[in-house]
């Protein structure tokens, strides 16, 4: 089978099908992460509702804080298929527990937020195994079309997710929500086990041995720190979902301001994700055309920024969907090119402990900064935290990008050669 220089990834069969088992699997996670939040809301006091739900926001990074170092570690020490087939397998099982004990109908928030503590756990040690898996699957030359590929699978099943969730709460409860993304991780299971001539832990250079140390993570430390395109862009990354992290606001804004019920909460929550898809679509031809790279990056933040400031002050529905697709669509930009840098610029043996590294900033980010928005909107409403939180963005962004010149001028040549 010839395939389209757009979808060419997709001809290596491992490639392909741990791409539609994640495709399926991120439906259900995104769906639960929709339901979660909403449940929560349903919960709590009008006047407690806020920052319930940025409480959300920080059992889910505390997790993510104290294993980051280790689970990078691990995926750069092990075979990393055998990392994914437990961290699925404990992934599908904290789902069931958040099901059943939604379905047997517990009122108090401690479970929800230990379980979803319990998640976070598990998805520290599942995300590196997972980013440093998917250069062994395809050559160097479509490694930059398949981290496109991923965005575009990521933001299809965050389109999905939350609008079917807001569909299943509506007719049969938060309860299904979870039950289905139980099941979702059985695809990722199967697609690991149809996997062939895989290889197995990760090559240690010359002088190294693979093993779980603190050395071995400070080694990662070290590397990233003194690498400035890798250590900027996670701190765009960090600042931008920081600041402009407006999610956990949502059900405030659906019941309370654009009264829209659980429907139109179900497509709010999903507008980002509309925007990130159609930009993912521009973005699979165009990657390798855009050679001003690290201006890109800047200029998509400062968009994401802009966008959140409309959102704050937007009372209709309409206008409230287009800013959040735009926050969306200019974060695809901005992630698509950062994560081809961060590939590109990161040896093999240090992919996994560059990715835990960097996911205390993208996952970090905007998990504290929903516990910020929550702090803020309990103090001031919803649409001050909202604003304010996209003028930081932009500050935040400026700052990067004038401490970071070596960001500002990183480009590629017409041939894909980097010229730093």
């Amino acid at each position: 089978m010839s395939w389209p220089s757009s979808l060419v990834a997709l001809q290596h069969r491992n490639f392909r099908l741990i791409w539609i088992g994640l495709l399926l699997s991120f439906s259900g996670s995104m769906m639960q992460n929709a339901a979660l939040l909403w449940h929560v809301s349903l919960l709590v006091s009008p006047e407690r509702k806020a920052i319930a739900l940025g409480f959300v926001g920080l059992v889910r990074i505390a997790p993510i804080i104290v294993f980051s170092m280790v689970s990078g570690v691990v995926a750069d020490a092990m075979d990393r298929r055998r990392v994914l087939f437990v961290t699925q397998s404990m992934a599908g099982f904290v789902a069931l527990a958040l099901a059943v004990y939604t379905y047997q109908g517990g009122t108090a928030l401690w479970p929800i937020y230990a379980l979803s503590a319990v998640g976070a756990a598990v998805s520290s040690f599942d995300l590196p195994a997972r980013a440093a898996l998917v250069p062994s699957l395809v050559p160097r030359e479509h490694l930059s079309n398949a981290i496109t590929l991923n965005t575009i699978m990521f933001q299809t099943a965050s389109v999905v997710g939350p609008a079917a969730a807001g569909l299943v709460i509506a007719e049969s409860g938060v309860a299904s929500a979870y039950f289905f993304n139980a099941l979702s991780f059985g695809f990722v299971i199967l697609a690991l086990v149809l996997m062939r001539d895989m290889p197995g832990a990760p090559v240690p250079v010359a002088g190294q041995k693979n093993e779980i140390s603190w050395s071995a993570a400070k080694d990662g430390l070290r590397f990233v720190f003194s690498a400035p395109l890798i250590r900027s862009t996670m701190l765009l990354d960090f600042f931008a979902t920081f600041f402009a992290s407006a999610t956990a606001l949502l059900p405030i804004f659906a019941q309370d301001i654009l009264f829209v019920g659980a429907r139109g909460y179900g497509w709010l929550f999903a507008a980002p994700a509309i925007g990130s898809f159609l930009t993912s679509l521009v973005m699979v031809p165009a990657t390798e055309r855009i050679h001003r790279r690290g201006t890109a990056i800047i200029w998509s933040v400062v968009g994401h920024g802009l966008a959140t400031i409309v959102f704050g002050f937007s009372r209709s529905f309409w206008l409230t969907f287009a800013c959040l697709a735009a926050v969306g669509a200019t974060d695809t930009v901005s992630t698509v090119l950062r994560n081809v840098i961060r590939q590109l610029e990161t040896p093999d043996h240090l992919r996994g402990r560059m990715t835990g590294i960097n996911m205390v900033f993208f996952t970090g980010g905007p998990q504290l900064g929903e516990l910020e928005a929550g702090a803020v909107a309990n103090s001031f409403g919803a649409p001050f935290s909202v604003i304010t939180g996209g003028i930081g963005c932009l500050i935040a962004t400026g700052w990067v990008a004038w401490w970071t010149p070596r960001l500002r001028h990183y480009t590629t040549d017409a041939a894909g050669a980097v010229q730093k």
